[in-house]
């Protein structure tokens, strides 16, 4: 993906930042107890969005500072949590000093960043021994009709921006150890219709596109065989985690 595109799909999420805290999966217990190692109280969620990350870890009795660049989705994390300190900031520029958390959180963001800029700033902030964990949610497209609703997705995202894949973190870091988890995020059929047009291929969509894409969506929805019917779905997802310490 060429620089321009790049920053417009990433600029797009300040666009209903709503719809992307009503439907988009949050992160399971499992995943979120590997992201957090044993001992740590100060965590940073960095590129926090709408706070669907932030909240579970909140919900453990961490001190979580959240770093969040889009101005909307930033709106949307300090009207959940109000309690979080929230900050206006980058990967590559955090706005928090040397030293002064236990872990480093990333969801659904790594591939945003500046990889080598944000390692050294992640590195930065962590204490001697601290952790970063970057997290992953992938629909799991080997059940069918999952791979039927990303087919119409792919058909319009043109190149994509490497996805669920191991982060470089660099030699500031130590090995980078990768778990999955899976597990079923539940939806109905009208909040995943909604769900497709939260990605940024969608949100770049000219008005008529966008309605297109939807309508084809929904009828997927309500005419596969697998789903069709059902007031609630569950989605199958493979949530990857990659954690490291930094040295």
């Amino acid at each position: 993906m060429d620089h321009d595109r790049h920053a417009a799909h990433a600029a797009s999420f300040t666009q209903n930042a709503d719809e992307y805290a009503a439907v988009r999966p949050g992160y399971p217990p499992a995943a979120v107890d590997l992201l957090v190692p044993a001992g740590a109280t100060a965590v940073l969620d960095l590129a926090a969005g709408t706070g669907k990350l932030t909240e579970s870890l909140v919900a453990r009795g961490l001190s979580v500072v959240a770093v969040e660049p889009a101005d909307g989705m930033r709106a949307q994390l300090v009207a959940r949590l109000p309690q979080v300190e929230v900050h206006a900031g980058t990967a590559e520029r955090i706005p928090l000093p040397d030293a002064s958390v236990d872990a480093v959180t990333v969801a659904q963001a790594w591939h945003w960043f500046d990889e080598p800029a944000a390692a050294a700033e992640v590195a930065r902030v962590l204490r001697p021994g601290g952790q970063v964990g970057v997290v992953w949610n992938d629909r799991d497209e080997d059940v069918p009709w999952v791979g039927a609703y990303g087919a119409l997705l792919h058909e319009i995202a043109g190149p994509q921006l490497a996805r669920g894949t191991r982060p470089t973190l660099g030699e500031a870091f130590g090995d980078v150890v990768r778990t999955d988890v899976r597990w079923d995020h539940v939806l109905t059929p009208d909040e995943l219709v909604r769900l497709a047009g939260t990605r940024s291929y969608a949100l770049v969509l000219p008005p008529a596109e966008r309605a297109a894409l939807l309508a084809r969506v929904r009828d997927l929805v309500t005419t596969h065989p697998a789903i069709a019917g059902q007031a609630h779905i569950p989605v199958p997802y493979l949530t990857r985690v990659y954690t490291a310490r930094v040295r």
